[in-house]
């Protein structure tokens, strides 16, 4: 059992680092293809796509099948177009491969999540979700910064080779230590489809959306923090980054044990008050070279901690159809990494400085806890209409 979850770990490495180390090299693939840096991050909007379109699409197809099974196509898949990635010549070649690497991402974790909590004892769902996501943490700790490190010193493809190599680990450890499972979904796709009519499904995917938007509002533009606000040397955004992986590690296990001791709904509104006090600090605390390093540390750390109560918290709201639940809060992510680092460049195009990258994060955090007390409101409106039934 403890392998199988390793084996959803090692999947979700090989996500993050794909996910995370273009934003790094960024630069070095706009010179090879001989574009600006503003259309190569195109590239990264077609990953984020690519994520959106294939979560509920490969989710619907894979239900038919066993979850074991599913889980190692599309590892196939990740490794394949992820390696494909290293040999692209040009804009175009690029964008194909990033949109259809992209595909997979969302179903794997959507369909890992509910697998994980199958495969943990009872009470400690909470806790298998999380080791799974702890290789998305440990990607932005050692993977990432190993892999821009490769890319920008030998050459941007190695990057790829990198993840492509990771693929592999994880498509061996998948067919070896993933036990026989039964279908991802009892329900056909249509039937599933129906989830669509609940507002509280509605609701937490918009509060994925705005609340981990936050995260990225600040995520995105980090480098410019520290080398523009703090004053530190390009050298030290490396660091900075291994310091906010390393918060993302610990925060990820911290928001397990938060899950089961006040459940997910509770944990995630306690987090995203974390993070509009921490993200409002660190617009005061960011121009002190030592206070910002400690702060990266501190924001990755709280902001990761909202990872696997919203993903209990969608799963159970999807009770019958789980895996395609799941799934959807993963396209909601990509949306709100999107959305959070296009919502943060306003202000900082407007000349207000990348402090204002902070306060957009908060702003939309806060905005989070608005929709979770929504959930909270309905949850009682609900809680009150049985009540009235059974009495009636």
């Amino acid at each position: 059992m403890n392998k199988a979850l390793l084996s959803l770990a090692i999947g979700g490495f090989g996500i993050g680092l794909t996910e995370f180390v273009i934003m790094g090299i960024l630069p070095d693939i706009a010179l090879a293809f001989d574009i600006s840096i503003p259309v190569a991050g195109h590239f990264i909007s077609a990953y984020a796509l690519g994520v959106v379109v294939g979560a509920p699409i490969l989710t619907g197809f894979g239900s038919k099948w066993p979850a074991d099974k599913v889980l190692l196509v599309l590892m196939l898949w990740f490794t394949v177009f992820n390696t494909l990635s290293a040999f692209a010549t040009g804009y175009n070649s690029f964008m194909i491969v990033r949109f259809l690497s992209g595909l997979p991402h969302g179903a794997f974790f959507g369909i890992g999540a509910v697998v994980a909590g199958k495969l943990s004892k009872k009470g400690k769902e909470a806790k298998g979700i999380a080791i799974m996501f702890s290789g998305l943490t440990f990607a932005n700790l050692l993977g990432v910064p190993l892999g821009t490190y490769l890319g920008k010193n030998f050459d941007w493809s190695i990057s790829f080779v990198m993840v492509g190599v990771v693929g592999v680990l994880a498509v061996l450890s998948v067919k070896f230590w993933m036990p026989a499972l039964k279908k991802s979904s009892e329900s056909n796709f249509l039937s599933d489809l129906k989830i669509f009519k609940r507002l509280e499904l509605w609701l937490i995917i918009l509060l994925t959306t705005i609340g981990t938007g936050g995260f990225f509002a600040w995520y995105s533009y980090i480098s410019p923090l520290i080398t523009e606000v703090a004053g530190h040397s390009p050298n030290v955004v490396s660091y900075a980054m291994v310091l906010a992986g390393l918060g993302m590690v610990i925060g990820n296990f911290i928001g397990a044990k938060l899950t089961e001791k006040f459940a997910p709904l509770n944990t995630v509104t306690i987090v995203l008050t974390l993070m509009v006090i921490c993200l409002s600090l660190n617009t005061y605390l960011a121009s002190d070279k030592v206070m910002v390093l400690v702060m990266t540390f501190i924001i990755g750390m709280v902001t990761f901690a909202i990872s696997t109560p919203i993903q209990m918290l969608i799963i159970r709201a999807s009770k019958g159809s789980e895996t395609l639940g799941s799934s959807l809060n993963q396209s909601a992510f990509n949306i709100g990494n999107a959305s959070g680092a296009y919502f943060a460049g306003l202000p900082i195009a407007m000349g207000y400085g990348y402090t204002s990258a902070d306060w957009v994060g908060a702003a939309m955090a806060g905005s989070g806890i608005l929709v979770a007390f929504s959930i909270f409101m309905l949850r009682n409106r609900k809680a009150k209409k049985v009540e009235k039934h059974v009495y009636s």
